[in-house]
This record gives C-alpha cells, sequence and structure tokens, in this order.
C-alpha cells in the first residue's frame, strides 16, 4: 500500500504543477484550452484516487485524523505532495 500512496503522490503533485505551470497559462495566454481539458481531467481523477489511498492508507496505519489532515492539505498546495513525501513516506519503507 506504500508504494501506491507514495506513486499516487508522485502523480498527483506532477499533474498539479503541469495544471497551473504549462496548461492555464496556455488556456489563458494563448487560447489554447484544449491540453487544460486533458490535464484537468487527468488531476481531477488523480486527486481523487489520491485522497481515497491517504483515507485508507491512514487507517492501515491506524495514523490519527492530524496526519490525514495534513497529507489533505499537503495535495492542495504546490509542491506539498513532494514534501508530504518526503516527511512522512520516505522513511516507511
Amino acid at each position: 500500500m506504500l508504494k501506491i500512496f507514495r506513486a499516487t503522490a508522485i502523480l498527483e503533485g506532477i499533474s498539479y504543477l503541469l495544471l497551473f505551470g504549462m496548461t492555464m497559462p496556455l488556456k489563458h495566454w494563448a487560447d489554447i484550452p484544449e491540453p487544460n481539458q486533458v490535464v484537468g481531467m487527468a488531476h481531477g481523477i488523480l486527486f481523487i484516487l489520491y485522497v481515497v489511498v491517504a483515507i485508507v492508507f491512514c487507517w492501515e496505519r491506524k495514523w490519527k485524523l492530524k496526519r490525514f489532515i495534513i497529507l489533505f492539505v499537503a495535495s492542495l498546495l504546490p509542491f506539498g505532495t513532494f514534501y508530504a513525501d518526503k516527511k512522512y513516506l520516505k522513511n516507511l519503507a
């Protein structure tokens, strides 16, 4: 489960950065909305998957709600999932 959660966290973080760093500027500055639709959909799916896997992972590890909230907030911040992976998940392997 740890490998799945770490992979999901990294993919969600990459999709978040692609969405805001590449496709949103293309949509708003260059009037090219198509990449934003594709990456936005992928990011939405990965975000939902990240939250579901975080819930299962925290429940499986019997972590307190505070740790889940930290992982959830990390998914809302740019580079947050990378930080959460390094601080909370990497040393568990």
